[in-house]
């Protein structure tokens, strides 16, 4: 069987073609910690009002040339259930530039976060790993120099 990838066009079988992951959601249980590590630590920039309840959206880059990347955090009820194990997301990656990886890494430390390192299995990269405040893992990734 032939594998179709996201760059194929109208004649492709599905005529389905992807560009770039627009949103992430995530549930959080305390927003104003959500924030504080994504917006205020990672340097997300809040796109929706502050005033706005609900859904907080976050621009992490650029999905399309139209379209930006977010990172969308839905505060939960206090009522809610626990998050089960285990959690349906293994992680999100947020890209940043090769000559910042070394200032993101230790901005990260400085704010007490505990940084992973690792290798990802098929991208020449430069990896780190930190778990925001709801357990999720963000992995920040690099081009290899």
């Amino acid at each position: 069987m032939e594998r179709k990838t996201s760059t194929g066009d109208a004649s492709t079988p599905t005529g389905i073609r992807i560009e770039g992951l627009a949103e992430v959601v995530l549930n959080v249980r305390d927003a104003p910690k959500a924030l504080a590590f994504y917006r205020d630590l990672l340097r997300l920039e809040q796109v929706s009002p502050p005033d706005r309840p609900g859904p907080i959206f976050l621009r992490a880059g650029a999905a399309t040339g139209r379209l930006p990347a977010l990172v969308v955090l839905v505060p939960l009820p206090a009522d809610a259930a626990a998050f089960g194990t285990p959690r349906t997301l293994h992680h999100l990656a947020l890209a940043v530039p090769p000559d910042a990886f070394d200032a993101a890494r230790d901005a990260l430390a400085a704010a007490g976060r505990d940084v992973r390192t690792g290798q990802h299995p098929i991208l020449p990269s430069r990896t780190m790993y930190v778990d925001d405040p709801d357990g999720n893992e963000v992995e920040l990734i690099a081009p290899a120099d």
